[in-house]
């Protein structure tokens, strides 16, 4: 019996990277919405693979290698391939040379593989810094990816607000700001829990509550107030204790 649970660790690892596989599929044909549901599911085996190998006490040296790389994937390549397609969708025919160049499109789209490198570069930081075991330093990869694929899913859902150059500069300027959250030395807590305890754990507990609120009230296009909220939240996690 223990040859085999010591096997289930690596295997929800192996459909994080699956799931994420095929997410990929769905955003490359402009599938937004159902991309980003499969990144979720992605991220629930991301949780579960950890949780099981603490219950089942089975950490191995490939199952945190197997973990950063199915990551990359499913939290990085994702979110590039979903923002990359949406940006592919909205700018018009007559950006800047494209009386010359007829796909220069693609060349403005492919900044949204900024995601995916540091998303890398955030990864390899997290293999080598024992600092954090029970907290994060920096933004981790699956609120990343989760804030990009709702977001990109909400405004392909809805009327744009902006202009579609104008929309592309925004969330230019926002990636900029995530990507640096990704490798930047910002305290952020995670979501393990020691006990029950409300003193030990507030922010957790106030986190979890407020997200329930936003996904009852917003739905699906809650999450990237979610993640919004997670980073606020972190920042001032300190003042709480």
């Amino acid at each position: 019996m223990k040859k085999i649970t010591r096997h289930i660790p690596n295997t929800l690892t192996c459909l994080n990277l699956f799931v994420g596989c095929v997410a990929c599929v769905f955003a490359f044909v402009g599938e937004f919405t159902t991309a980003a549901c499969l990144m979720l599911l992605a991220a629930v085996f991301d949780f579960a693979d950890g949780l099981a190998a603490r219950a089942l006490n089975a950490y191995s040296k490939l199952g945190k290698e197997l973990d950063s790389l199915a990551d990359v994937i499913s939290f990085g390549f994702l979110p590039g391939i979903i923002l990359f397609s949406y940006f592919v969708k909205i700018l018009p025919a007559d950006m800047l040379f494209a009386d010359m160049y007829p796909d220069i499109n693609w060349v403005y789209a492919s900044v949204a593989f900024f995601i995916p490198v540091f998303s890398a570069l955030r990864l390899a930081k997290f293999n080598i810094d024992t600092r954090q075991a029970n907290s994060f330093l920096g933004l981790a990869t699956p609120a990343n990816a989760i804030f990009w694929g709702f977001l990109v899913a909400t405004l392909n859902e809805n009327t744009p607000i902006f202009e579609p150059v104008i929309s592309y500069i925004v969330l230019m300027a926002l990636m900029a700001i995530f990507c640096g959250l990704l490798i930047a030395p910002v305290p952020m807590f995670s979501l393990k829990f020691k006990d029950f305890s409300w003193k030990k754990h507030k922010t957790q507990y106030i986190f979890l509550m407020v997200s329930a609120v936003l996904l009852i009230l917003f739905q699906l296009s809650a999450f990237p107030l979610i993640i919004g909220f997670y980073i606020v939240l972190s920042l001032i996690h300190d003042k709480l204790l």
